[in-house]
């Protein structure tokens, strides 16, 4: 039996602000209610949500810590009532609405998935959030099928690197926007059909250019703002729009009559307010259908760097420039 510390260092929002607004503090260690594991952190993913949180714009919700962090790898020391599919000692990965910048975390049994064979712990931290968010907007609300083009923005970030290579291993002809040649050229690598510099490239012209005028089938955006009506133009018929993010924000005025005439569908959604029961379905498709191609080699998430968990505000400062291709995760 693990006998556990009373404290341990966790990473804490000193007020809303800059990345130096992240501290290290001493927090009591918490204990497993019922339907949760406790999990020694070995690494935790950093992700934009959890600038969004710093700087007071991402509030946790009811009941979840105030400790950021969405995403963990780990080792279990010590499972809550009813948890009968997890034992002490197993190393897993975990989606928890917050508390990852720590030593230790709670997270519900549901959310947790064996780490994939093959992968280490800093890998494994960085698949949660991504592939959680991905699977169920891209594949879940998008509908992408085998045979279908997918337009993926943001493609050298954590979930573009994702979304890339899951929709190419499903059969997907991909293409993807990004910041530079540089960039572009990691997306192809990992398996990018067409990848368009939107810095100097309209990418709604280039998607009409090379699908003959059709348009793709579905668009995964993470920017909003002006891409809308220009993501609506590159719409094949029946096409679909899934929006997870604004950073160009979120209001905009666009002209719907490409919508009705194209019978399209805009949706979007949002992943850290569902419950556990909706993202424990996410986690049951993802080792169903997605941990096979992990541990087979034919996906892999992108380490761009690591921090120790002590330098989370230099990680947040990395994240801030978008100079990474993949995901920044911090060590204990």
């Amino acid at each position: 039996m693990t006998t556990l510390p009373d404290t341990m260092t966790a990473i804490e929002i000193r007020a809303p602000g800059g990345p130096e607004m992240l501290v290290p503090a001493s927090r009591p260690v918490p204990l497993p209610a019922a339907g949760e594991i406790l999990v020694a952190v070995a690494a935790a993913g950093v992700n934009r949500p959890d600038i969004h949180q710093r700087e007071g714009n991402y509030p946790p919700p009811p009941g979840a810590s105030d400790i950021p962090g969405l995403e963990i790898a780990g080792r279990i020391v010590k499972l809550g009532l009813g948890v009968h599919h997890h034992r002490i000692g197993d190393e897993v990965c975990a989606l928890v609405s917050g508390g990852g910048y720590a030593q230790y975390c709670l997270a519900p049994a549901p959310q947790t998935l064996p780490v994939p064979k093959g992968l280490d712990m800093i890998e494994a931290a960085a698949l949660p959030e991504t592939f959680f968010t991905v699977w169920t907007n891209l594949f879940e609300r998008g509908g992408l099928k085998a045979g279908e083009t997918v337009l993926i923005h943001g493609g050298s970030s954590g979930i573009g690197t994702t979304a890339i290579q899951l929709a190419k291993a499903f059969g997907a002809r991909v293409f993807t926007t990004a910041g530079s040649l540089e960039k572009c050229r990691a997306c192809e690598a990992l398996g990018a059909d067409v990848a368009i510099e939107y810095k100097r490239e309209d990418f709604a012209a280039i998607v009409r250019e090379k699908t003959a005028g059709r348009g793709v089938d579905v668009i995964l955006d993470m920017v909003g703002g002006d891409y809308m009506q220009r993501n609506i133009n590159s719409l094949a018929l029946d096409g679909r729009l899934v929006n997870i993010a604004y950073s160009k924000g979120a209001r905009v005025e666009v002209n719907f009559m490409p919508v009705m005439r194209n019978r399209l569908t805009i949706t979007g959604s949002t992943l850290r307010p569902r419950t556990v029961e909706q993202k424990g379905a996410i986690a049951a498709a993802l080792r169903q259908k997605v941990w096979p191609l992990i541990e087979a080699g034919k996906v892999r998430p992108q380490i761009y760097r690591t921090f120790p968990l002590a330098e989370a505000a230099a990680a947040h400062r990395l994240l801030e420039t978008s100079e990474h291709v993949g995901k920044i995760v911090l060590t204990a």
